[in-house]
This record gives C-alpha cells, sequence and structure tokens, in this order.
C-alpha cells in the first residue's frame, strides 16, 4: 500500500491550470516534488491538504481523503516554509493550542523530540533560530501519529549545516519511525542526499515520476563548441555557457566521439527541460 496515492488533481485558476497531477509515495520513501516557481508546487501540496478546492482523488495509506477527511488528516503532519507563529508565543502556548486538535496526540513522543531536538518549551518563537523553528514544526507534526510528512519548502531559510542537520533528521525519523515523506524543495543538493523518488511539474503538469537514480541514468549532460553541433546532435534544451553550448542527450542518443559528456544533476535536468518546453511553447 503506498502512503499517498495522487489521481488526476486538477485546479483552474484563471491564469494557471493544474493539469490531472497523478504520482505516489510509496510507503517509507522519501520523495522530491521539483519545478520551478510557479510550476504547481505548492498548489499541488494545498490540493493533497484541501486547503483549496480542486478536483481528482486523494488517498492516504488506502483511505480516501474526500470521503473521511477528519481521519486522514490524523495521519498527516505538515511542515511549510516560514514558520508562522506569534513571536512573543513560547513554544509551550503553542502546544497547548496545537495539541487539542488531535485525539491521537502523544505527550510523551512530543517531549522525546524536544529533548532530542534541544528545544525548551520556555522560549519565545523570536529566541528560536530558523534551524530550531522547523525542529519545532516537525516535532510538532509527528506528536499525534502522523505516518505521511508534507513539506513545503521548509529547508529555504536554512544554512548549509542547518539543512545537512535537518536532512540527517528526516532520514532517521523514515527509518526509526517508518514515516513517509513528500518534500517540496529548490534545494536539489538535499534531494540528492535524501531522495528515493522524485516528482518533477513543470507548467502544471508531471514531466516525471520516477525513482531519482532512473531520472538521473535517463540523461547527460553534453558540451558542444557550436551551436551547429548540438543542433546535429538533437540536444535537448541547448544553451550558450563560458565555453561553448551544452544540452541533455538521454542515453539511446548517438553521439560522436569527441563530444563531452558529464553526469547531469538534477539542476541541469530542470534547467534544460524547461527551455526546450519555453522554446516548444514560443516557437
Amino acid at each position: 500500500m503506498n502512503a499517498l496515492e495522487v489521481r488526476n488533481l486538477t485546479k483552474v485558476y484563471p491564469d494557471f491550470t493544474l493539469d490531472k497531477v497523478s504520482f505516489c509515495v510509496p510507503r517509507g520513501h522519501i520523495v522530491g516534488l521539483i519545478g520551478r516557481n510557479g510550476a504547481g508546487k505548492s498548489t499541488t501540496i494545498k490540493g493533497i491538504l484541501r486547503l483549496i478546492a480542486a478536483e481528482g482523488n486523494i488517498d492516504v495509506f488506502g483511505k480516501d481523503i474526500f470521503k473521511d477527511e477528519l481521519t486522514v488528516k490524523q495521519m498527516i503532519g505538515y511542515v511549510g516554509g516560514g514558520f508562522r507563529y506569534y513571536p512573543m508565543n513560547t513554544l509551550s502556548a503553542i502546544r497547548k493550542a496545537y495539541a487539542p486538535f488531535y485525539p491521537t496526540w502523544d505527550q510523551g513522543k512530543y517531549e522525546k523530540f524536544l529533548a532530542q531536538f534541544g528545544l525548551s518549551e520556555k522560549k519565545k518563537v523570536k529566541e528560536l533560530s530558523e534551524g530550531m523553528k522547523v525542529k519545532f514544526a516537525l516535532a510538532l507534526a509527528l506528536s499525534h501519529g502522523a505516518k505521511l510528512l508534507i513539506m513545503d519548502e521548509p529547508t529555504s531559510g536554512l544554512d548549509p549545516l542547518s539543512r545537512e542537520e535537518f536532512c540527517d533528521i528526516i532520514l532517521q525519523l523514515v527509518r526509526e519511525e517508518g514515516v513517509s515523506v513528500l518534500f517540496s524543495t529548490h534545494i536539489t543538493s538535499d534531494l540528492m542526499r535524501i531522495a528515493d523518488d522524485i516528482v518533477y511539474i513543470s507548467q502544471g503538469s508531471i514531466l516525471a515520476a520516477c525513482p531519482l537514480e532512473a531520472l538521473l541514468g535517463k540523461y547527460r549532460l553534453a558540451h558542444f563548441p557550436s551551436l551547429a553541433e548540438a543542433t546535429a546532435a538533437n540536444a535537448i534544451g541547448v544553451k550558450s555557457v563560458k565555453d561553448g553550448y551544452e544540452g541533455l542527450l538521454t542515453r539511446d542518443m548517438q553521439i560522436s566521439e569527441d563530444t563531452v559528456i558529464t553526469d547531469a544533476t538534477i539542476d541541469n535536468i530542470i534547467v534544460h527541460l524547461e527551455k526546450a518546453n519555453e522554446e516548444k511553447r514560443y516557437g
């Protein structure tokens, strides 16, 4: 059974359409949700959580969120980018306001996470670093028995060391707590460290939903001395770089012996596929 199944999720705005988005989060997996700004990542997460009205089907551990919303939301923990609690509130006050919404709240588990993360309930929000704020959000999200963790840009304000620590925590939660994770981020180096699978969304549609290794294995980054050679090789999303031109090649494409090939990163794949899409759209 998958932790999350999203089928044909659709939301129409005057200037944007989330178009029949479908993917899954396998149980015990960390799935990275990637795409450029405005691609539909946050709209997808809001649709899953029913923070916006959207069409489609959403199952969490086999339960339909539209038919059994309260039960399903007990199984979900949410961590967003930024921390939107009043800065003068203590962590104790926030917990006292938060916990009654969850009949499955486990105070013992909450206190265990506070100790693990080095947090004191006497602290005020304004006294916490950005990393500590994210840890507190995690403690709240996981202390009511949530088995699916949905995160929207949680590391966007963190320094490299805090992001490293955050990634270590997520891996530990998956291994020791059995949590499954959907993780939206622009910081692809974090995904390279912890993600099992990737869901890549562009202009409201899914371009790829597959294991991370399969996505990285599909493409190579090719460097060309001239635009003519890049065009002749049918490279994808060709762009000018300092020492010539570069574009993506799929593994089955034929290449000349003098073409310089390197492994493609997630960033390379996003940049060149987006450029190819723009060229198709605008001709």
